[in-house]
């Protein structure tokens, strides 16, 4: 669980970074703060980088903080 946390807070960096903001906590919706579908796009070209997984684009579009995407992350490294 613990490691599921710490990718939650490396996507959160990612997010912000992508989005140019200057705050969001893992369970806030990065849509609502400001993340377009381009910004998102760019969130999870950094995510399959850095987490070395394929991320889907349907199952991406359907998360819709940090939290859920580390625990798409963990789903898709177990496979």
């Amino acid at each position: 669980m613990e490691h599921m946390a710490d990718d939650a807070d490396r996507i959160v960096e990612m997010i912000k970074r992508a989005g140019n903001l200057d705050a969001l906590k893992p369970d806030q919706n990065f849509y609502d703060a400001g993340i377009d579908s381009m910004k998102a796009l760019d969130v999870m070209l950094d995510m399959e980088n850095e987490f070395g997984v394929t991320v889907p684009d349907e199952r991406f579009v359907k998360a819709r903080t940090a939290t859920d995407l580390a625990a798409l992350v963990a789903a898709l490294r177990t496979g």
